[in-house]
Order: structure tokens, then sequence, then C-alpha cells
């Protein structure tokens, strides 16, 4: 079909959609008719649109009796009616369908022409819905592509996109970000490279033990002990962070840029920490050797643990996130002089003061904190507490260089991968009423973290390619 044939279909089909509300159309011009005269040429939109698509694809169309595709003779058996979802709205289009002689799975060359076996939805379309539902829940992606676009997919188709992409991305992810690494520019102001691992609960609709307080009194119900239907357990996010210089005024180099990896719970996390140690490895590969590396987490001991055995982190700076001591720091004044005191807030400045402009600060505060502990007459529950913040400051006070860190114009605190458990997990998985498969919460985590880290559009790009070379061997 030629270009004018089609353009004639497209312009036909407006021309009748409108001449049927030709009424509409001559009436007085007013707020509600412009709604309504607004919902009309949408309509009419999507109509010329899925008309001309319509005429474009039956060129495609083959009308032999039997064809042959990797060795194997197909037969045409039907002619076979499906709706597809396009970017103009839903189109209705008759396929041959044709059936291997042996019997088998059928064949329909005119869906595989145009990248549509076993699809339901366009390339943009899936794009679009996959998009929204990594930002929010399907009802909301629904309603929000209802609103803005000609084509509104329903809750539950966008579900299935969801799962079929979430395995799509299990078995592809490794080689798609090998790729968009390979091609992704490196800042040329990167002075540092700052890897972060930490975790955020996220509740599983699995049994677990409840967690919380202790109950105080009689309840109905069952006890703590006893297995609830859901629990909470720790997704983990990972972030490597490039960092340039200290801007002029500022205290903290200027942030570059940030790429996550997360992953639902897992012991020991062993699948984040692989794809992890491969965004490490693909970025340093790219990067000069002045570039500073640093390993910056909180003061859980399983990740030190980690960090420290692993080969990945040799020649690595070594520090404790400043804000986690900061706190830890606040209760330790806490425990010495009680909470809300005066005398509390002045230690605490006093230390924080120390720990963060002092070359062995950390040191000095462990020392303030042996000295209250010996004349302060302090209660056994208050002593036990400084006790626990004094461990915590002597195992990690080699890792608490806070000074020459910030002399050398290096971050001190982890926000990039704190803000990336709340924006890659928190604000999507953790919201009222959610609970999640651990199958089900990666789907969605996996798409999140190409929106969180800049990288959705070359991943979609990497999809398209791989699913059309999918499709060549496949008519080939």
């Amino acid at each position: 079909m030629s270009a004018r044939a089609i353009m004639e279909a497209v312009l036909s089909k407006i021309k009748s959609v409108l001449l049927e509300h030709g009424e509409l159309l001559e009436s007085e011009v007013t707020s509600e008719r412009a709604e309504e005269v607004n919902q009309l040429l949408a309509a009419t939109m999507s109509a010329g649109w899925v008309e001309g698509l319509k005429s474009w694809l039956v060129t495609a169309e083959t009308g032999a009796e039997t064809l042959e595709k990797d060795g194997v003779t197909f037969r045409y058996k039907l002619d076979s009616e499906k709706e597809f979802l396009t970017p103009g709205g839903m189109m209705k289009l008759t396929r041959r369908v044709y059936q291997p002689d042996a019997g088998g799975e059928c064949y329909v060359p005119l869906d595989a022409a145009w990248g549509m076996e076993h699809q339901f939805a366009t390339v943009e379309v899936r794009d679009a819905a996959l998009y929204a539902i990594a930002l929010g829940t399907a009802s909301e992606a629904s309603i929000l592509l209802k609103k803005c676009s000609l084509f509104h997919p329903s809750a539950t188709a966008i579900k299935r996109m969801a799962i079929d992409m979430g395995k799509w991305l299990e078995e592809h992810e490794d080689e798609v970000l090998s790729e968009i690494r390979a091609e992704e520019p490196i800042p040329k102001e990167t002075r540092v490279l700052c890897a972060s691992i930490d975790g955020v609960n996220v509740l599983l609709s699995e049994p677990g033990k409840k967690k919380g307080r202790p109950t105080e009194r009689p309840h109905e119900g069952p006890s703590r002990e006893e297995l609830s239907p859901t629990c909470y357990k720790n997704a983990t996010v990972g972030s490597v962070t490039l960092y340039g210089d200290v801007p002029d005024e500022k205290k903290s180099p200027e942030r570059l840029r940030s790429r996550y990896a997360a992953r639902m719970p897992e012991d020991h996390a062993p699948t984040l920490k692989t794809k992890f140690e491969q965004e490490l490895a693909e970025t340093e590969a790219r990067l000069d050797d002045q570039t500073v590396r640093i390993a910056l987490c909180d003061g859980a001991r399983g990740l030190w643990s980690y960090i420290d055995e692993s080969p990945q982190f040799e020649g690595y700076e070594k520090l404790v996130d400043y804000h986690h001591a900061s706190e830890h720091l606040s209760k330790a004044a806490e425990a010495i002089f009680g909470k809300g005191s005066a005398k509390a807030q002045q230690w605490y400045d006093k230390y924080c003061e120390k720990i963060q402009g002092e070359d062995g600060g950390a040191g000095r505060a462990v020392h303030s904190m042996d000295y209250y502990a010996q004349t302060a007459k302090l209660s056994k529950s208050r002593l036990r507490d400084l006790q626990t913040e004094r461990t915590f400051f002597e195992r990690n006070q080699h890792r608490m260089q806070y000074a020459r860190f910030r002399a050398n114009g290096w971050p001190i605190g982890s926000g990039p991968v704190e803000a990336g458990c709340k924006s890659v997990v928190k604000t999507r998985l953790c919201r009222s009423g959610m609970r999640w498969s651990r199958e089900g919460g990666q789907h969605i985590l996996s798409l999140r973290t190409f929106v969180k880290s800049n990288r959705w559009d070359a991943m979609w790009e990497q999809y398209k390619q791989i699913q059309a070379s999918l499709t060549t061997e496949n008519t080939t």
C-alpha cells in the first residue's frame, strides 16, 4: 500500500467520525462544549491512528497456503482477529494463522513481522505503562495513562506487563547493564568513587515472627513468639556514586551521579553483592588511577565484614557514615547526662566537633566515655547503654577519620544510599497496606532502579534491540 493510500484511509476515517458528530461541532462555543469537542477530537485521532496503522500492517500479510520456518512446514489454518493496544488506542487486526503439519504451536507471520508475537501491547505502550508502574501502583498507572494518552491499559494488563518485564530483566539484566555502562560517559570532573550498601525493611506476604515492642498487658490474638502471616525482612540497596570537587563555600564535594542496585530480601544478599560488585568493577575500569575509591556505610558489622573480606575493596578508603556515628554519639550523651539535658547537648556538640574536625577525635570521645563511666553515678541501665556506644566507637574508630576526609574534599556521609533506600524501595514498596512476594517486589525494584539511576531510556533501547534480534532469528 502506498503512502497516499494510507493517508486516504486515515483521512476517510477521521472524516467519518467527525461527520457523525456534526451537530456538536456546529454548536455554540462554551466551556462545556469545549470539553466535549476535545474528547471527540481525541477519539477521532485515535480512530485515524488505528486505521492508518492497520492499513500499513496488512501490507505485510502473506496469502501463501504453506510456509517454511526453521525447517518446519506450516499450513494455513484460519483467519483470526486479535486486539492490540497501540499508542493510538485499541486495534482489532485480522491475521492469517498457520499450523505445523505435525501439530504444535501455531505461527502468525504478521505478528512476527511487526514484533508482536505473544504480545498484547506495542513496545511504545509497554514503555509508558512500565515506567508508570515503576512510579506508582497499577491502578494509579492506569488512571494516569487514561488521562494523558490515547491508550488506556487496565491495571490488570499493566501488572501483567510488569511480570513479563520483570522475568525478562532477571534473564537479561546483566547483559543490558554491561552495554549501558560501556556507552555511559564518566563525568570528566570525577575525583572520587564512593560505594555504599544499606538495608531497608519490606513487608512480605509470608509467615514470620512479629517484630515490635513486647506486649505489656494481656491481649487477644497470637503472642509475639507465634508466627504472623506477614513479616518484615531487609531488602538491600547498593549505590555507586561519583563525586567532583568541593564547590566554593561548600563543605561537601559535588555529587555528579549515583547508580543503584536493589534486591528483595535474601539471606546474606548474595545476588545484590554480585550485581553491586559488577557495577563497581565496570565503573572502576573506566576511571583513572588518580580517582579515590571509598567504601562508606553505616556501622552494621555484617556489612563491614563483607567489605573487609572482599577483594573488590582492596585499596579502598573505608569510612563509617558520619551521621550514623553522630547518632551513636547522641545516645552516649543521653546515657551519661540524661535525655534532653543541657549537659548532654553540650557534650554532644563538643565531641561532634572533635570527631569531625580533629585527627583521633573518635578516640577522644572513647576516653571521655571511659571517664564518665568511672566517675559518674550512672544506673545499671544507663551504664549498659554507655558501654554499648563505647564499644561501637572503639570498634570503628579506625573508620572514623572524618577530619582527613574533609581536608581531602571527600564525602563523609552515605546520603546517596540512604536516599536510594527511600526513593528506590520505601517510596514504592512501603506504602500503607502494601505487602509483597519476593518475586513480585523484585519485578518493581528492577524497573525502579533503572528509573532512579537515570538509565530508563538506555535500558529500553537495549530491550528493543534484544527483542528485535530475537524476532529476526524467529523469522529467518
